[in-house]
């Protein structure tokens, strides 16, 4: 499957878009649309920079998700909850996403238990994050409109 251009609306949305590297809530050096593989402080970047690395960090968690879920699973997949996934993993990770209990949910076909999950990811540092709640909660949403489709 293929992130959509609504998917990528959804992602931008919530990053937004910075020329100037930043450490965001974690401390971890970001620049773009929450680019981070090989940041550092002080490192500035143009529009065309962090559309295509928006692009490629896009395609890479897509990609894991098309590798790693289990195959009867991705193929009733909706788009949205294709979105869902893509957006939750471009934010917390492949890894993190990958070891959820929100992708055992889903690998066991357990849509609505998968759908549960996503608020429970509204953490940084331990703390909740009102911003990252936002964001489950979009991310829910997508998920659940793909479930109803």
């Amino acid at each position: 499957m293929n992130y959509s251009q609504d998917g990528v609306k959804l992602t931008q949305q919530f990053e937004g878009c910075e020329l100037i590297a930043y450490q965001d809530q974690g401390g971890t050096w970001t620049i773009g649309y929450g680019h981070t593989f090989g940041v550092y402080e002080g490192q500035t970047c143009t529009q065309a920079e962090a559309d295509e690395w928006l692009y490629g960090d896009i395609q890479y968690v897509a990609d894991a998700i098309n590798r790693d879920l289990n195959p009867a699973i991705l193929a009733k997949l909706a788009q949205g909850e294709f979105d869902a996934l893509v957006d939750f993993g471009f934010n917390l990770g492949v890894h993190r996403l990958e070891s959820s209990t929100l992708w055992r949910l889903l690998n066991a076909g357990d849509f609505d238990g998968a759908a549960a999950q996503f608020p429970r990811w509204d953490k940084c540092g331990g703390k909740e994050v009102a911003g990252l709640l936002r964001r489950r909660l979009a991310e829910q949403a997508e998920f659940k409109q793909g479930m109803q489709s």
